[in-house]
């Protein structure tokens, strides 16, 4: 540990720490604007600047590490001389009139840092020019005009995002932030993610959703889960008049660390489906509004029947959206009580399935963790496009890439991160397995095997790639020598292995991992991206069989705030007797026999478990429609009046089966 004092005060932490981070954990207030926690310190507002006993100079605290008996003044009358010029020095730069700012009044924090240093005007005049608004992205607006060129949003958008798209152009009092070659910001590489909006210092990025419709200090913040996907970030809503106003990303989230993409961040507040706050019951053709009384009775005395009839009863399915408590109610109800063979996710198990047969057949978990990402040196992607879907753990692989990481890419189809690529392997479409076999092979032809390689010919392996393939054996040893010579390797993969309908790919898969070392008794780094928010969680309660309908007579579809597919909608249209509980109107909602609505996901508290095996709490942020009940009432009332007894203990259940990935409740 280090010994230093920082105004008077006698501190000590660890090396490496810098003199902003030492005051802070002291309590000491340091002024910055530049400075984030999760950047790389960059030393440009120099508003931090601090006086260090024996230094001729002031010093700027958040880049300068402490040292051992080093004594530090952080408010000394010189250095607020200092932060009133500087500080005068940005207003006169730009066109910082605040009282036409939406940030004005607590949000800014180049306002909130004059006020805390007394300033209530500028001595110095003002001669900015006037740059244009670029107003072309359809999620936020970049004005050069309130741009303190602090760079916060270019290191947010390398180093937390990989996407490189903000950079600074011309120079002096003509700098300003641009996209690409300056291109408008709606027609450049940006991908919406608006993590540089987070971080913006200033009024220069503003989302449009959430611009002038209430400061931080009036609004109420809600810490919950994205279900938008299985990475689980975390996030904070903000809510006013029980109307969503934005969406954040929660710096503390163990998973995310504070980055989002569009899905998680702008996509929720785009929702335009008609909302759905009354049953409704099918009579004489026509869907009519009805009690919640009636249209429970009306289910009852459908489903009654039903009871016990395994293989012409009634088929269950739910959304994967859903929370785990009532994913378990839901299970209970319809495989325990009424004993259906039928009782599925809308997922059908295309993402957890195998993994799940897997991880009973080895009666242990089997995969790693998205931790094991931040120290990888080489990322196998194989049946997955990260930038499509799951985008914020494609974020932890690009921004990884320019320190060194290496990527190679199995796709017969074109994917987004090809570009990024060391390699990437364009087969037929249909030879994973072959391509897997092969990797092997001259990963065991290379002596480069870090586990006992299997009983195979490498040779003859590796001269039939070819034919089966359309591939050069040199590119297959090229990337075995990057795998095998790979100190931290990671697998990740997505549907394109586990929607086979048999398990001999991803054995396949396993084998490699073994072979290279990314998969052993103390750690793994083999990883499957499943599909929805709680996809772990539906395999582990035993909703991951393909659905059919078969002869049942009839079906109930907890779909919540999904979205159903075509397919689905489809195989529906010829079911004797449908109930729909959503929250949306749909096309499946309009084929119904009886439409329940129900809360959506900002509406609803639960547990929700993560692609890495997280379980995680999602608090609700706005309150529900009066004609709108929770999932867990709905089936709790059918239960009761048909006199069954479901249990809700989710808790017991997730652990009945082996899970593919260990869970970690911490």
């Amino acid at each position: 540990m280090i010994s230093l004092t920082i105004d008077g005060k006698t501190i000590e932490v660890t090396p490496g720490t810098t003199i902003l981070r030492a005051a802070e954990m002291a309590g000491i207030h340091i002024p910055t604007l530049c400075d984030h926690d999760e950047l790389t310190p960059y030393g440009g507002c120099r508003l931090c600047i601090v006086e260090i006993q024996g230094f001729r100079i002031p010093v700027t605290s958040c880049t300068m590490p402490v040292s051992q008996g080093m004594v530090v003044q952080t408010n000394t009358a010189n250095l607020r001389a200092s932060r009133e010029q500087i500080l005068s020095l940005l207003f006169s730069e730009r066109n910082h009139f605040c009282p036409f700012c939406q940030l004005t009044g607590g949000d800014c924090e180049l306002q909130n840092a004059a006020l805390n240093e007394g300033m209530t005007h500028w001595p110095m005049f003002t001669s900015w020019n006037t740059f244009s608004v670029d107003t072309s992205h359809p999620f936020f607006v970049l004005d050069n005009n309130r741009c303190i060129l602090c760079r916060r949003c270019v290191r947010a958008c390398g180093e937390l995002v990989g996407n490189f798209t903000l950079g600074v152009a011309e120079r002096g009092i003509h700098s300003m932030l641009v996209a690409d070659s300056d291109q408008p910001l709606g027609e450049s590489s940006c991908i919406s993610c608006g993590n540089c909006v987070q971080v913006c210092p200033t009024g220069a990025l503003i989302d449009r959703q959430s611009a002038y419709r209430g400061l931080e200090k009036d609004l109420e913040i809600t810490p919950s889960i994205c279900i938008g996907c299985s990475v689980g970030c975390g996030v904070k809503l903000f809510t006013r008049d029980n109307q969503l106003v934005r969406i954040e990303g929660d710096w503390n989230a163990p998973v995310n660390c504070g980055i989002l993409c569009k899905t998680g961040r702008f996509k929720p507040l785009e929702e335009s489906r008609d909302r759905l706050t009354t049953p409704m019951l099918r009579l004489d053709g026509e869907l009519q509004p009805t009690s919640w009384d009636e249209a429970l009775w009306a289910i009852v005395d459908h489903l009654r029947p039903l009871i016990g009839r395994k293989e012409d009863g009634v088929a269950a399915l739910a959304s994967t959206r859903l929370p785990v408590e009532s994913l378990t109610l839901f299970k209970s109800l319809f495989a325990d009580r009424f004993q259906s063979s039928m009782v599925t996710s809308v997922e059908e198990g295309r993402p957890t399935g195998l993994l799940a047969a897997m991880a009973t057949e080895l009666r242990q978990p089997f995969e790693g963790r998205l931790d094991s990402l931040h120290t990888a040196d080489c990322v196998v992607a194989i049946g997955v496009n990260l930038v499509e879907g799951h985008e914020v753990a494609g974020f932890f692989v690009k921004r990884a890439i320019p320190r060194g990481l290496k990527l190679v890419v199995i796709d017969p189809q074109p994917n987004d991160l090809d570009p990024l690529a060391a390699y990437t392997i364009k087969a037929v479409r249909g030879s994973d397995v072959d391509i897997l076999l092969a990797l092997q092979a001259a990963v065991v032809d290379e002596d480069l095997a870090k586990a006992s390689p299997p009983a195979f010919d490498a040779e003859k392996i590796l001269a039939s790639l070819p034919g089966k393939t359309g591939l050069q054996v040199r590119t297959i040893r090229e990337v075995a020598r990057l795998l095998g010579t790979a100190r931290q390797p990671v697998i990740l993969f997505g549907k394109g292995i586990t929607a086979r309908s048999d398990n001999e790919t991803l054995r396949m898969l396993i084998k490699l991992a073994r072979l290279i070392g990314a998969l052993d008794e103390d750690h793994s780094g083999l990883i499957s991206v499943k599909g929805e928010a709680n996809s772990l969680a539906a395999a582990q309660l035993g909703l991951d069989q393909p659905f059919q309908l078969n002869g049942n007579k009839a079906v109930f579809v907890a779909l919540g705030d999904d979205y159903p597919s075509q397919r689905l909608i489809e195989r529906l249209e010829k079911a004797p007797f449908l109930v729909v509980q959503a929250s949306y109107a749909s096309p499946l909602t309009e084929i119904a026999n009886v439409v329940l609505p129900v809360e959506m996901w900002a509406e609803q508290d639960g547990h929700y478990l993560n692609l890495d095996g997280r379980l995680q709490l999602a608090h609700h942020a706005l309150r529900a429609p009066s004609g709108a009940w929770a999932h867990r009432t709905i089936f709790t009332a059918l239960a009761d009046r048909l006199s069954l007894s479901i249990s809700s203990n989710w808790k017991e259940e997730l652990y009945k089966r082996v899970p593919s990935v260990a869970i970690n409740e911490n």
